[in-house]
């Protein structure tokens, strides 16, 4: 069975809360697709932000999960009032997805190892120390 990305689908969302003090609107996402794998989220949002009268930017989707066979996804949505609110309010991990900053450079997970072992074995601001690598000659 092909999937059908011209298919029809519907969104509807319920417990829909205006909430004040994070500056953004809150709901519950379910997404019926019967005749379709899923829908991307890109697409998703922006149809809610037609729905809404959002900018696309600021709505931000996460949690979805299909239902075993197919045909209908529930997740959650989010649309924010303006950009400052979304930075100050969003997740970071949230806030790397959608673009406005970037991942902190990671390093090498055996690195970070060592340098947490390292560590373990000092007490109080020595701690700082022990992130720089061990001199070779010692």
């Amino acid at each position: 069975m092909q999937a059908d990305n011209s298919a029809p689908v519907t969104i509807r969302t319920r417990k829909f809360i205006t909430n004040r003090l994070l500056a953004r609107r809150q709901f519950v996402v379910d997404i019926l697709h019967p005749s379709r794998a899923n829908l991307s989220r890109a697409e998703l949002q922006e149809r809610l932000a037609a729905i809404y009268k959002a900018d696309k930017a600021r709505v931000v989707t996460f949690g979805l999960k299909t239902a075993f066979g197919g045909g209908h996804t529930t997740g959650f949505g989010l649309i924010y009032d303006d950009e400052a609110s979304q930075r100050k309010y969003d997740a970071k991990h949230r806030l790397i997805r959608s673009g406005l900053t970037t991942a902190p450079p990671k390093t090498n997970r055996k690195l970070r190892k060592e340098r947490k072992n390292r560590a373990k074995k000092l007490r109080g601001t020595k701690k700082v120390k022990a992130a720089e690598p061990p001199k070779k000659g010692k």
